[in-house]
């Protein structure tokens, strides 16, 4: 074979060849980065296929059956990398119904925004909550710095009720509220230095709901080497969702793709749904790569909420583009946007993959006192 293939040949086929490890290593159930990082470029890992198919084409001189395979295979790798995430295009009947209706009094908006600790941009991010006007604004990467240029959203936007974790360690996260908060609490649910926050949020018509934000650890080679505590951070939120039965919502960045196996076991045992699907992709990172960007940033709800809008919004100078979101709390749209519940199978999925993480027994560090 070696004889017969000339150097082009070889790295034809060396390139063909890229694509389909790319595919296939995210279906090896192990939690190492090298096998979950590919979750996140789907739709790169498509085009790719589909170039080195044309490159073929073009430079492939003569029949020869490992190059017609591979040829074969990328095809197959197109096909399977844009089923996976076609839930999140126009061919995919939205999960969540759209409501048109007037504001009274159930409507609550967020916008979320990993700031990347070391950009200096707050005017920016200032600006597009003052044109926005959000009930709710969660900031990721947020360290002391930070939180003295957001000082004016307490002083001059009415965000009167915050949560704040200033932290240098590329985890620190601020909330700030015009709405009421109660039983605000930091959690730590698998890691010391990850905070996350649990709270109570009362929207305008006197009903309370619960919130949720986070901010895991990514699979990367330069943070974690495996998504073990991620993944046991979102199902141990999900569980806890299912196992109240709250009106709720998630948002942060979750670090992870909303198509992968962990965001959709996540959505299967918390019974939340996506706003994005049969909507789009929503892509918020890396802001500054055009051509390599995926949707890192989420907002999930339960199934008595509607949406009115969501939109990622221009750069901050961060390396995340803010979202932000528009729900209607409509409990009567339980009915018809209830989930399935998990099957066994994916309950005990949910079960290893938390004792695998070896969650933390002290998961409240810290209750905020509520303001009257």
């Amino acid at each position: 074979m070696s004889a017969v293939f000339s150097l082009t040949d070889w790295l034809l086929f060396a390139l063909l060849a890229v694509p389909v490890l790319a595919t296939l290593l995210p279906l090896v159930n192990r939690d190492h980065w090298i096998f979950r990082i590919f979750d996140f470029p789907r739709i790169q890992i498509a085009a790719l296929s589909l170039l080195c198919v044309v490159l073929n084409v073009i430079w492939q001189r003569h029949d020869s059956w490992p190059f017609i395979a591979l040829e074969l295979v990328n095809l197959a790798c197109f096909a399977y990398q844009l089923w996976e995430i076609s839930a999140y295009t126009r061919l995919h009947k939205p999960e969540v119904l759209r409501y048109t209706g007037g504001d009274d009094g159930r409507t609550v908006s967020l916008l979320t925004s990993n700031v990347l600790t070391p950009n200096r941009r707050a005017d920016l991010l200032l600006a597009a909550v003052a044109q926005r006007q959000p009930d709710v604004v969660l900031t990721l990467e947020t360290d002391l710095w930070w939180e003295t240029q957001l000082a004016p959203l307490e002083q001059e936007h009415g965000y009167v009720y915050t949560v704040k974790i200033p932290l240098d360690n590329l985890y620190g996260m601020h909330l700030y509220s015009r709405l009421p908060l109660r039983n605000a609490e930091v959690r730590h649910w698998v890691a010391e230095d990850i905070p996350s926050i649990a709270a109570e949020l009362q929207l305008r018509s006197g009903e309370w709901i619960r919130i949720y934000c986070l901010h895991p650890m990514p699979p990367s080679p330069t943070e974690a080497d495996t998504s073990t505590d991620r993944d046991a951070e979102l199902l141990l939120v999900g569980r806890e969702i299912a196992k109240n039965n709250h009106s709720v919502l998630v948002f942060g960045d979750l670090n992870d793709v909303a198509w992968s196996r962990t965001s959709r076991l996540f959505q299967q045992i918390s019974g939340l749904l996506d706003p994005r699907k049969g909507r789009g992709l929503y892509s918020t990172f890396h802001a500054k790569y055009p051509l390599l960007r995926w949707p890192l940033d989420h907002i999930f709800h339960s199934s008595n909420f509607m949406m009115t809008d969501i939109q990622v919004l221009p750069g901050i100078g961060s390396d995340h583009f803010p979202v932000y979101g528009k729900f209607q709390f409509a409990p009567a749209a339980e009915a018809v946007q209830e989930k399935d519940a998990p099957d066994a199978e994916e309950v005990q999925e949910a079960k290893e993959k938390i004792a695998e993480a070896e969650p933390l027994k002290e998961v409240v560090r810290e209750k905020y006192a509520d303001k009257d």
